[in-house]
């Protein structure tokens, strides 16, 4: 990592105290996770233990209402076609299986252009963009690391995305557009092994046996396929860092830093040098030096839980220590977030869910208790198929009064891996953005969702049929425009008040279909299938008499009299709320 100020200065002595609170806090176990777990918490039958601290209430109902966009940085846009194949990287990989160009350059582009903004996007996640495998894989066909899952060096930006300091542009414009960055982690594995990329020490990694997903152990100490090296996260023995890395580092002219700041890190923590800790240290630096506002952390499940807890430690600390040197440039006072993908991990008892934990077979596992504000939903795909009063009811109840009060969830249609995406047909677009975008609970964005980028491409082989790149020439038609208003006033309705996706929800009505929300003082009332033209719904006991309120799909305002509010608009839906007054910071 090319470091500025924030990270010369946080190798001093006094800046590393300061971080740490002194020399004593390092030893007191209530500021921080046990390095090395007890043997039988790691066999138990269920989950016990509290590494990080648990509060009543401790969900920031901002992060349970957030509109999320996802997207991999190479399928987005593509703002610098001269990045499009760097270190000797190929145009010969399998339909759709290689980098197709888009960029961080792209990203910027599109923040400047007001494209989120209008969206109503809280935060932007972006799959991986540190330095990838240069080679190229052929288990799935010839696959070059377009996606970023699959790490060669976590200090550096993948020359194919752009450089450090658009990532640093990146965060500063999103930062002055409202928007957060969400940065996607490993620490499970490395990339494959390729001819251009060899294995890692055999004290770092293992390639065999290939997990069977039998038991805990099978899910966690083993390679997830067979040629891609599973880091030794349940390892505390201390190891030098990979030659590879080393040799990498002195012919970049940074060997004799990186090496000043593991020291410091190291003594700073007192964390023994194995595998985990300096993935901890090399992913914690880029919010550190650049204010990265969360981590969507990757394979969550295949880690053992305890290392997730320390990576929120030291993120945070980190993202506190930029804050202090950037009053200028953060958005507030928020913690770090940190959202979990905990493959078949959802509301409701999802598949391999039991509430809050994870259920291996042989441990159960609450990875809220680690570090994580919120996992992701995988069991909104298939819950998209109840009608919408069925969702909102058992999702609201669920948070707010079930197994998930006082935590979060972040909801999807579709993603960059699940072939049971709803709708991948993309024949029920703007039912689907109502049940997403109106659910309780964070909702994602995956990139193109709000102008139906395909989800199907038959000439391309597995999960690279739902990567599909953006057409951004489909905005000039007329059918696309129409789809992307929707999920607009979808968007602006959800950032506009936090009691759409956080509050607690009400049925009203079943036909046509009238329900509320309530966050404390913020009300808001969702009316679908109405007459177009005149309409008219009561409001009382929902709005005051004579409040002013907004209708967020037409744009028109109506105010409350004798308990009723009157619209004519041309549209069938109304999204009511009193308009609110709120600095961009406080969003």
């Amino acid at each position: 990592m090319k470091k500025t100020a924030g990270l010369t200065a946080w190798i001093s002595a006094a800046a590393l105290a300061l971080t740490a609170c002194g020399d004593d806090a390092r030893v007191d176990q209530s500021e921080r996770p046990v390095a090395a777990p007890d043997a039988a918490a790691s066999s138990q039958t269920s989950e016990t233990a509290v590494l990080t601290e648990v509060k009543d209430a401790a969900r920031d109902p901002f992060w349970n209402n957030a509109t999320i966009y996802f997207m991999l940085p190479d399928r987005f846009h593509n703002g610098n076609p001269d990045n499009d194949l760097s270190y000797g990287r190929k145009d010969d990989a399998a339909h759709l299986r290689g980098f197709k160009g888009g960029d961080l350059r792209g990203v910027i582009q599109k923040l400047e252009e007001g494209y989120f903004s209008d969206l109503g996007v809280d935060a932007i996640w972006m799959s991986p963009i540190v330095e990838n495998v240069h080679g190229y894989d052929e288990g799935d066909k010839r696959t070059y690391a377009f996606h970023g899952y699959w790490p060669k060096d976590w200090t550096a930006v993948d020359a194919n995305f752009g450089t450090e300091s658009d990532l640093a542009e990146l965060v500063e414009v999103a930062h002055s557009k409202g928007v957060r960055i969400l940065l996607d982690v490993i620490i499970n594995h490395t990339g494959p092994v390729t001819s251009e990329d060899p294995l890692w020490p055999s004290d770092w990694v293992r390639t065999n046996p290939q997990c069977d997903w039998s038991s805990f152990e099978q899910n966690v100490e083993c390679a997830l396929t067979e040629n891609l090296p599973d880091i030794l996260t349940e390892s505390e023995k201390p190891v030098e860092l990979p030659p590879q890395l080393t040799e990498k580092w002195q012919r970049e002219g940074r060997l004799e830093q990186e090496v000043a700041e593991l020291d410091a890190f190291f003594e700073r923590t007192g964390y023994p040098r194995a595998p985990k800790y300096y993935i901890v240290k090399w992913l914690t630096d880029w919010v550190r030096e650049y204010g990265v506002d969360g981590f969507r952390v990757d394979t969550v499940k295949h880690v053992e839980p305890e290392i997730w807890a320390v990576l929120k430690k030291e993120a945070s600390i980190a993202l506190s220590d930029w804050k202090a040197r950037n009053q200028g440039q953060k958005l507030d006072d928020r913690d770090f977030f940190m959202v979990g993908e905990v493959y078949h991990y959802g509301v409701n008892d999802f598949a391999s869910s039991d509430g809050r934990f994870y259920d291996y077979g042989d441990r159960k596992v609450d990875f809220f208790n680690y570090g994580f504000d919120s996992l992701i939903n995988m069991g909104f795909a298939a819950h998209a198929t109840q009608d919408m009063e069925s969702i909102f009811r058992e999702y609201s109840n669920t948070l707010h009064e079930g197994a998930l009060k006082d935590v979060s969830v972040l909801n999807y249609l579709g993603s960059h891996d699940d072939q049971n995406s709803f709708d991948r047909e993309r024949k029920q677009v703007k039912t689907a953005a109502l049940k997403l975008m109106l659910a309780p609970g964070a909702a994602q964005i995956y990139y193109g969702d709000e102008v139906a980028r395909p989800m199907i491409d038959d000439q391309a082989y597995g999960d690279a049929s739902m990567r599909v790149p953006m057409d951004w020439a489909s905005l000039q038609q007329t059918q696309t425009q129409e789809i992307l208003q929707h999920w607009q006033k979808l968007g602006q309705f959800r950032q506009s008040h936090m009691a759409v996706g956080a509050g607690v929800h009400k049925q009203l009505n079943e036909k046509p279909y009238v329900f509320t929300r309530t966050l404390e003082d913020d009300r808001v009332m969702v009316a679908l299938d109405m007459p177009k033209g005149e309409k008219s719904l009561t409001a009382a006991g929902v709005f005051a008499e004579g409040a002013l309120v907004k209708d967020y799909y037409s744009g028109v305002e109506a105010r409350v009299e004798d308990g009723t509010l009157s619209f004519d608009t041309k549209f069938d839906t109304l999204l009511l709320g009193v308009e609110q007054s709120s600095q961009l910071s406080a969003r």
